[in-house]
């Protein structure tokens, strides 16, 4: 059965790589440009056009040399057109980034690719030139010339090779000396072609006879004009004095490209040692400032010493000080990363880290200051403020008395100390002084974390603050260092403290909350406002109409009130009887005069209820519906009884039961000014 299911798997594997193969088609095929396989590939595109750029001048120059060696250079030029033919393919399935996106779709990459002037240069080094051989020779490969116009892919492939290499600085060197060989070759074939024109050993300038066995072979040939050449361009000046114009013009062309050539060369090599100095500038201290400063102050020869061997130590061992001004320009996720693959495996030896978050330890990672002691030097001493924890990384520590010689202990990598000193621990007996000596036997690595470091990042994780302060108590408690009494009474004054917090929080929200009470109180109080005007204007109308009404029927009103008032003043001139009449009128005139203050009081007692039940969360519009309808009905009333004794008083005085309160303020003053009545129907009108 076991073999069975074996061999069904195998098939299966073999059927599912041969659906693989048969899925895989080569029409949807994207490369992309940041992958190996493109990379790969422009280090393979190096190879023709590098061949096309020297061999092509070389042959036409040397036709000895292309004649005698004609299949091999036949073969060569094929196999890097096919090269060129290829990378063409390759550049059509070559994917591009749009806004960050990789495009893979062959239908935009073609039109791209065939609407730049890329493929037209490629497309023009790819021109059948060769049939040209018919015409002028197979020994003149000059009309293979345009194969040269690939050369932006070689400088392509050279600036990837230098962003991946871990030696840019040789890489720049090594780029530029290729530069000027070739260079230099283009002028040896030149020079020997020229030489060729003016004849062969005519003058001392020119390439000797070679009819001369000494320099008729063809490697004697190439070097000696590559010798000629290198002369030249590095301005020796033992060359022969030229004796023709054309040697002269190209002695002239020659001498200046030199001087660029030159000039090119010493730039190049005075960047690469300067960008060699700034990478240890920031790699190491500066040690000339720290020696002029010694000098300078007078210090003593054993702590100079001192100072020298802690530089020597840092070159010889290659220990970087300044990672965090070196990693400053990348992304932080970038530096996270790094700082992980370098310390993470250092931190993680840490007892107190050992359960902790990986975020925490990632957030600590970047906190991580380098540090080097030399032989002897104290790390910390007793007694002292601790502002930071320490980590050993390399190196041994010995934890010795007051006296300096006895150890009771040493420290060695993964070892950490100084951590109680920063955790701020309620109870602590030592506070945040330090509880031993440490000392440095050889040169030790320390990674040192800041308390004001640490503190912000156990902020973001108050667990993870729990748990370190749990164990640094069990390590006080083992060391006899911790106040449980203390403790306790922290801990409480820490409840009341945040008791208070919670409290004031509390009072923060409140005023939050009348805030937009008020807020909301100051909008109600603007559309009542707006509303309690609108209704002013209905009002200001319904008095119009009201005193145009009375206009109509104030003849007669004013005969009754004449009529009133004559017989008011009989009654008040009158005998005994007179007297109960004149109580009875004084009493229908006060209660008029109090009916009429009440139905003024009242509409205003309406609309300030109105205002009130809008606060108290009611609806305007009943309110203010009810206010018309009250003033609606009151000038009604005052329409329909034109008597000056009766009114809207009067049925409000009986309603609210005020009539009494009027008789009992009523006074003899009111009665004389019952003369003045006469005009009170005009203005309960109006």
């Amino acid at each position: 059965m076991n073999e069975r299911v074996d061999g069904v798997k195998s098939e299966e594997k073999r059927h599912n790589c041969q659906d693989s193969k048969l899925k895989f088609n080569w029409k949807e095929w994207v490369i992309d440009p940041a992958d190996h396989f493109y990379y790969i590939w422009l280090q393979v595109m190096i190879v023709p056009v590098v061949y096309n750029g020297v061999i092509i001048i070389l042959r036409t120059c040397f036709t000895a040399i292309a004649l005698n060696l004609l299949p091999v250079w036949l073969t060569l030029d094929y196999l890097s057109d096919l090269m060129y033919a290829a990378d063409m393919i390759i550049t059509l399935h070559t994917g591009y980034l749009d806004q960050g996106i990789l495009i893979k779709d062959l239908t935009q990459l073609r039109k791209r690719y065939l609407h730049s002037k890329h493929f037209l240069w490629d497309l023009a080094s790819l021109l059948p030139t060769d049939f040209l051989y018919f015409a002028v020779g197979i020994e003149i490969p000059l009309v293979r010339i345009n194969r040269l116009l690939r050369i932006p892919r070689f400088s392509e492939a050279l600036d990837r090779m230098e962003t991946r290499t871990s030696y840019p600085n040789t890489f720049r060197l090594t780029k530029l000396m290729i530069y000027i060989f070739v260079l230099m070759h283009w002028n040896a074939c030149l020079y020997f072609a020229l030489s060729n024109f003016i004849g062969f050993g005519s003058d001392p300038w020119v390439y000797p006879n070679i009819s001369d066995p000494e320099f008729a072979s063809e490697r004697r040939q190439y070097f000696y004009c590559f010798w000629f050449s290198t002369e030249i361009f590095t301005t020796v000046g033992d060359t022969p004095r030229p004796e023709r114009e054309e040697e002269y013009l190209f002695m002239i062309a020659d001498l200046l490209i030199a001087v660029l050539v030159f000039a090119s060369i010493v730039g190049n090599v005075g960047n690469v040692i300067t960008s060699l100095r700034d990478r240890d500038n920031v790699f190491f201290p500066n040690h000339e400032l720290v020696k002029a400063y010694l000098r300078s102050h007078h210090i003593s020869k054993e702590l100079r010493q001192r100072i020298d061997d802690w530089y020597q130590h840092l070159h010889i061992n290659k220990k970087i000080m300044r990672e965090n001004e070196i990693l400053q320009q990348l992304p932080v996720h970038m530096r996270t990363e790094i700082a992980v693959s370098v310390h993470l495996p250092t931190l993680s030896k840490v007892t107190i880290f050992q359960s902790c978050e990986k975020s925490l330890l990632e957030e600590l990672v970047l906190k991580l200051t380098p540090q080097v002691f030399s032989p002897g030097e104290y790390v910390c001493r007793k007694g002292d403020v601790g502002h930071e924890m320490y980590i050993i990384k390399e190196g041994k520590l010995a934890v010795v008395a007051d006296d300096g010689v006895t150890e009771f202990a040493v420290l060695s990598a993964g070892n950490f100390f100084g951590e109680i000193s920063i955790l701020n621990i309620k109870g602590n007996k030592s506070g945040n002084r330090r509880t031993a000596n440490i000392r440095s036997i050889g040169h030790s690595d320390l990674f040192s974390l800041s308390k004001e470091n640490l503190t912000d990042v156990l902020s973001e994780f108050p667990a993870a603050k729990r748990h370190l302060e749990e164990k640094g108590r069990q390590i006080l408690i083992k060391m006899g260092m911790l106040e449980v009494g203390g403790e306790v009474e922290e801990v409480e004054a820490e409840k009341v403290e945040t008791k208070i917090q919670r409290l004031e929080s509390n009072v923060e929200a409140l005023q939050t909350k009348l805030a937009r009470l008020m807020v909301e109180l100051e909008s109600s109080n603007r559309r009542m406002q707006a509303r309690v005007e609108q209704l002013e204007l209905q009002a200001v109308a319904l008095q119009t109409q009201t005193s145009d009404d009375a206009q109509e029927g104030g003849e007669g009103r004013d005969e009754g009130v004449g009529r009133e008032c004559e017989w008011e003043r009989e009654e008040a001139e009158g005998e005994e009887d007179s007297d109960i009449k004149m109580k009875e009128q004084g009493h229908d005139d006060n209660v008029f005069k109090e009916g009429d203050g009440e139905s003024t009081k009242s509409s205003k007692e309406e609309t300030e209820r109105a205002v009130e039940g809008d606060q108290c969360g009611l609806k305007e519009s009943d309110s203010l519906e009810k206010a018309t309808e009250d003033a609606g009905e009151e000038t009604e009333n005052k329409e329909d009884d034109e008597r000056p004794g009766k009114g809207d008083g009067a049925e409000i005085e009986t309603g609210d039961g005020k009539g009494e309160k009027g008789e009992e303020a009523e006074s003899e003053e009111e009665i004389t000014h019952a003369e003045g009545q006469e005009k009170q129907p005009d203005k309960e009108a109006q």
